[in-house]
């Protein structure tokens, strides 16, 4: 089995993209999958993508795909193709609505890097089971244009009195996952430092994501 990983960037980019690549390339050799990155649009082919399980939008940004990719990518996904957003997956085309309710929420803003407070809600999901009740760790945490919980199931929220400059009040999602049209969509908000992808709490949270979109998890 094997999961694409796709770091295409056209605004902000990331300078723990090269880490989570390597994390995932390792948790694929101690797990039984292979990780291709790349950052070049053409793999969005048909052919292409039939090699591979799941696709990891790896912190990617702004209008990534033309036309013919996102065509390639909706029959993928319709075919059963797995999806993975981490971070800024969810800061990549916003005029693509089949993106959108893929991914499940668009970025709309953020403080400063800083601590706060993760309330897992769902302890059995492959992705949150390993973690705490309340999972204390820093990151950059992101706001959403709308609240995904009303077309997702919500893995995990964080607590905005935590910390300070959040604006979606009591109900903040920050991990989900849903069935999509024919394949499985995980999304963490997470990720955003590169000492996240060394923290052995997240590699397995993103671990348990990839597992649960390949259907590793059955």
């Amino acid at each position: 089995m094997n999961v694409l990983v796709f770091s295409k960037t056209t605004g902000y980019r990331h300078d723990s993209i090269p880490d989570g690549i390597a994390a995932i390339r390792d948790l694929g050799a101690a797990h039984g999958f292979g990780a291709d990155a790349t950052e070049d649009a053409t793999a969005f082919s048909p052919s292409n993508l039939a090699r591979y399980a799941a696709v990891v939008f790896l912190s990617t940004t702004g209008e990534v795909l033309d036309a013919a990719q996102k065509e390639a990518f909706e029959a993928y996904i319709t075919a059963g193709g797995g999806y993975v957003g981490v971070h800024a997956a969810a800061d990549t085309e916003y005029d693509w609505p089949f993106y959108a309710a893929l991914t499940g929420a668009h970025f709309k803003s953020h403080p400063s890097i800083q601590p706060a407070t993760v309330h897992i809600e769902d302890d059995t999901h492959p992705s949150t089971a390993h973690l705490p009740e309340l999972w204390h760790r820093t990151d950059e945490w992101y706001d959403y244009r709308t609240n995904p919980r009303p077309n997702v199931h919500v893995l995990a929220t964080v607590d905005e009195t935590t910390y300070t400059g959040a604006t979606m009040g009591q109900d903040h999602p920050i991990a989900w996952c849903h069935d999509s049209t024919g394949g499985r969509s995980f999304y963490t908000g997470l990720g955003h430092t590169a000492e996240s992808y060394a923290d052995p709490a997240f590699r397995t949270h993103l671990l348990g994501g990839i597992s649960y979109a390949t259907h590793m998890d059955r």
